[in-house]
């Protein structure tokens, strides 16, 4: 089939890789010509493991290709889909970019004679889609729905992750106007064996927010429970998911081994999560529910709880430390999660502010990051970014470890202490033995860390 995706960020370019290399004649839509051309020439315009080697097959086998030219990609298309951002801005979703996707949609439909479908794949409130797009799709066609199809198709794409969920989806949910529709659109995954959900267009938009929301709020529940074994002696809140994670209902066991399920790290205490998703997701869902006259006392509070949670890596430093006006701290990692280039609602930028404000100088290293001018997140913050360890580390009074990036879980007790003026860890992850390290004389706090009784 001929695809047209309208967006060249993560969830177009992922989703229409993962498309070319199931056979379709994929081509993504975009304005920046500058990751157009990038993507032409086989590189993706932002981290993604594995993403690289794929783009550069489709591309040399002509299964894919980028344009800012929207009447060329949607012309000959069957299906249109809409992958564009759709942020929270102020507690409420902006759908501004895919409104002005549906128009230019719905201009195109109004030349082209043949059936086409068109799927909404950003993230969107319950009866965006049916109340929002539609109506501007008929609208600048001058057609009517039936004339052309219409689903919405939420993606479940985990950055770091997102070559292996694209290309093997546990799911596929279609939200489907009508039944052409969706047997249209359904045809896109022939050959994909996973369950296939087909549901109505709200119930689609719904199950996005619900899943996303469910995986945030077991961050933050574990990081409840960390905050009461921090202020219980002799308490460490690894032991306690130890013992919670071997319950057979979250990791059962089979032929007498058990199985850790992937969930099971969301179950599991660290300095709050961030990303395009789960922050965005859980405030417009929220702001959704208020609209609608419903209470989501428990959404509130996992938001409020995550908000919090880098305030609690700052009180942790300053009750070991004490004054941190004018001492060298150190940041370990930048990303929100390990295997991405994503800053966006990161807890590292909320700490940075945080230390900043108390007059620290900050030093920062990221595996990744090289360049702060390249990341709106950093841009104007009073910083340093450096490129090796040893200088974040070197006569710093404190060091952060934000993100569990690999070649920080490799780092020695003995790094901290040979270039560190105060060999004070705090670990925002829990990735280091608080044992290893306290024996060879770093003063190693973290999340969930009760005091020694």
């Amino acid at each position: 089939m001929k695809i047209a995706i309208i967006g060249t960020g993560y969830v177009g370019l992922v989703t229409g890789v993962s498309l070319a290399l199931l056979g379709h004649k994929v081509i993504c839509v975009g304005r920046n010509k500058n990751k157009i051309q990038k993507i032409n020439e086989g590189r993706a315009p932002f981290y993604e493991p594995g993403l690289d080697k794929l783009l550069k097959k489709t591309i040399l086998e002509k299964s894919l290709q980028a344009t800012d030219d929207f009447r060329k990609a949607l012309l000959n298309a069957d299906i249109i889909i809409i992958a564009v951002g759709t942020p929270t801005i102020e507690g409420n979703i902006d759908l501004s970019a895919i409104k002005i996707a549906a128009r230019q949609i719905g201009e195109e439909l109004k030349h082209n004679k043949k059936y086409q479908v068109v799927v909404v794949k950003s993230t969107v409130v319950p009866t965006t889609t049916q109340k929002i797009i539609k109506p501007i799709l008929e609208e600048y066609s001058g057609k009517k729905i039936g004339t052309f199809g219409l689903c919405m198709s939420p993606e479940f794409l985990r950055e770091g992750n997102a070559v292996e969920d694209a290309t093997n989806p546990d799911r596929i949910v279609i939200g489907q106007f009508d039944k052409r529709s969706g047997q249209q659109f359904a045809k896109v995954y022939n050959k994909v064996s996973c369950p296939k959900v087909i549901v109505n267009l709200e119930t689609a938009e719904i199950t996005k927010y619900t899943a996303n929301s469910l995986l945030a709020t077991l961050i933050s529940f574990s990081n409840e429970i960390a905050r009461v074994c921090e202020k219980t002696k002799g308490v460490d809140v690894l032991d306690v998911w130890r013992g919670v994670h071997l319950d057979s209902r979250l990791s059962p066991r089979i032929n007498n081994k058990i199985i850790t399920p992937g969930i099971i790290s969301y179950l599991f205490s660290g300095c709050g999560y961030g990303g395009s998703c789960f922050p965005k997701d859980t405030k417009a869902l929220a702001a959704y529910a208020k609209k609608i006259g419903v209470k989501t006392e428990l959404i509130n509070s996992v938001i409020d709880i995550n908000q919090n949670q880098p305030k609690r890596m700052i009180a942790i430093l300053k009750k070991t430390l004490g004054n941190i006006k004018n001492r060298k701290i150190s940041i370990l990692g930048l990303t929100f999660k390990s295997n991405s280039d994503d800053l966006r609602e990161s807890p590292a930028i909320t700490i940075i502010k945080l230390l900043l404000e108390e007059g620290a100088r900050v030093f920062c290293h990221d595996p990744i990051i090289i360049d702060k001018n390249d990341k709106e997140e950093l841009k104007g913050l009073p910083i340093i970014l450096v490129k090796n360890i040893e200088d974040a580390l070197r006569d710093a009074h404190g060091a952060f470890l934000v993100t569990a990036w690999e070649e920080y879980k490799k780092l020695a007790p003995d790094i901290f202490r040979k270039y560190m003026k105060n060999p004070i860890v705090i670990d925002g992850r829990r990735i280091y033995s608080k044992e290893i390290f306290r024996q060879s004389g770093i003063t190693y706090e973290g999340i969930g860390l009760g005091e020694a009784l």
